[in-house]
């Protein structure tokens, strides 16, 4: 057996890197089905995120057409109640033009410590699904507004939101354009202590 660090394959961290840095969230989406064979792999590759104890604390949920009326209704009922009938009807329409959607809980733990690494498992978990789709040119919107946070929305797919509570709402389907993007300097959010 070696000692000796393995070589750094510089293409394949290039590729990484770029897989990383080019993916963006989405707003609008091209009016393309996505293969549910697709998402499913993405969930497959999900379940791969670290989680401390393999707790595996992750659900997902792919939408079929009743599922995603209820969404649909529970995105207009929200914009309403919170900024009036108008945008009430102009996020129900955007919400129809999404092509996929997925619910993604966490279980809930009596641990607080525990929750905390549950939700951030539950969390790197949406990251993987989120790039194994963009690989595949697929991107999405991971939402966390009020609909996540309340059993508003859980209540009206039919979730039991004691043992589980939504982590996020996916909005999945292939580009209608590409937001430009950027970031602060990691220097700017790096600190090396001796």
């Amino acid at each position: 057996m070696s000692n000796s660090k393995p070589v750094a394959d510089l293409e394949g961290l290039t590729r990484v890197r770029n897989l990383l840095s080019s993916r963006r969230t989405l707003s609008r989406f091209a009016d393309k089905a996505v293969d549910r064979e697709l998402v499913l792999g993405a969930i497959d590759v999900a379940r791969w995120a670290p989680n401390h104890n393999l707790t595996e604390p992750w659900h997902f949920y792919v939408l079929g057409p009743e599922a995603i009326k209820t969404t649909i209704e529970c995105v207009r009922a929200r914009a309403t109640e919170a900024k009036g009938e108008e945008m009430g009807r102009r996020k129900a329409r955007r919400a129809e033009n999404v092509p996929s959607w997925v619910v993604v809980t966490c279980r809930r733990s009596e641990d607080e410590i525990e929750q905390r690494e549950d939700y951030a498992a539950t969390s790197c978990a949406i990251h993987n699904m989120a790039l194994y789709l963009w690989e595949a040119g697929v991107g999405m919107k991971w939402c966390t507004g009020s609909m996540a946070n309340t059993t508003f929305y859980a209540d009206a797919l039919g979730l039991d939101s004691g043992p589980e509570f939504i982590v996020g709402i996916l909005r999945i389907g292939y580009p209608l354009n590409l937001p430009t993007q950027k970031r602060k300097a990691a220097s700017l959010v790096t600190t090396i202590l001796e």
